[in-house]
């Protein structure tokens, strides 16, 4: 993962700029030795914003911008002329990004809309000139008011994939096989455990120019909500997809699909048991490696009331009912 673009975690410090001192002037001319207070406001500091861009998917540009500071606030001058604004800085983040305090690890706020902007560190206000405390009782107030400091903090900006359809299942079960037949996706595919070490997306076409979006997920293994294999780096990913595709290998005798699936299963359970609630669809892969007396066998070990098909990427044996099925779930 060391030399991958795709970086979906980052921990930030961010430190908006202070606000500008207020002026404490004495209006002074030739003839008027004596003149009233003059002096203006100090300009507010500069806020750190975000900025939801749909053309960013990644979080790989801010990897190596660790500190971001905004500009201070200028101070206020004589004549009553306001110091400048200090400038924002506008931090583009894809959609699907979520903003934590990295102390609390709370959720401060999610970037879920193509163009939302949030303001994650607020400039300091700017402080008061001295022409407004002038009162018919204090008519040559010398003070003015400091400008307020900016806020600042460490933050973790995490990336949760937006996705109709997501791909669970053990390393090697052919998701990236069947993401790469199904769409124009491209991930890399090889007879071997976690080939996909990132997630890749895909566009499914449906009919009358319809489209669903995919995601290949890393495989999950046992054990992964505890950290085993690197299934937990992605589980969180899942999250947002609308569809859950389980998919599992038919082995030698089909006896592994049932027990399979309830492993994936327990998997999302021990995580976020939430994600049970989203729509299932079952997929069994490779049946092109099986005789119809195992499929029938693994047909009766299926659970009831989840949607299944038998499928072979290789053959393209099932996959336009695995699409129907699919299409029906999103739109349940």
């Amino acid at each position: 993962m060391a030399d991958s673009n795709f970086i979906d975690y980052v921990k930030i410090f961010c430190a908006s700029g202070h606000g500008g001192a207020g002026s404490a002037h004495l209006h002074r001319a030739k003839y008027i030795p004596k003149g009233g207070p003059d002096g203006g406001d100090g300009g507010r500091g500069g806020h750190i914003i975000l900025k939801a861009n749909p053309q960013f998917w990644t979080l790989i540009h801010l990897k190596y911008r660790k500190h971001v500071k905004a500009d201070d606030g200028e101070k206020g001058g004589s004549s009553l002329r306001k110091g400048a604004n200090g400038a924002d800085v506008v931090l583009e983040v894809p959609v699907g990004t979520v903003v934590k305090d990295a102390g609390t690890g709370e959720t401060i706020f999610e970037m879920m809309e193509e163009g939302q902007e949030r303001i994650l560190c607020k400039g300091g206000r700017g402080g008061l000139g001295n022409n407004n405390f002038k009162s018919s009782t204090m008519q040559t107030p010398r003070f003015a008011q400091p400008g307020e400091e900016g806020e600042e903090g460490w933050f973790i900006l995490e990336l949760k994939l937006l996705a109709d359809v997501g791909l669970v299942g053990f390393p090697n079960a052919g998701k990236s096989t069947l993401l790469s037949t199904i769409t124009s996706a491209r991930p890399k595919i090889a007879d071997y455990a976690f080939t996909t070490l990132e997630p890749n997306l895909g566009i499914v076409r449906y009919y009358d120019d319809q489209s669903f979006v995919m995601a290949d997920i890393p495989g999950i293994i046992e054990g992964a909500h505890e950290g085993k294999g690197i299934g937990i780096r992605f589980l969180r990913h899942i999250e947002r997809n609308s569809v859950l595709l389980f998919m599992i290998a038919a082995d030698g005798d089909g006896s592994g699909v049932k027990d399979g699936y309830e492993t994936l299963l327990n998997e999302l359970r021990e995580y976020n048991p939430e994600l049970l609630v989203k729509e299932r669809v079952l997929a069994v892969t490779k049946c092109d490696m099986i005789d119809p007396d195992i499929e029938r066998m693994i047909k009766s070990t299926l659970p009831k009331g989840i949607p299944a098909v038998f499928i072979s990427s290789f053959t393209g044996e099932g996959l336009d009912r695995l699409k129907d099925l699919l299409w029906k779930a999103l739109h349940k």
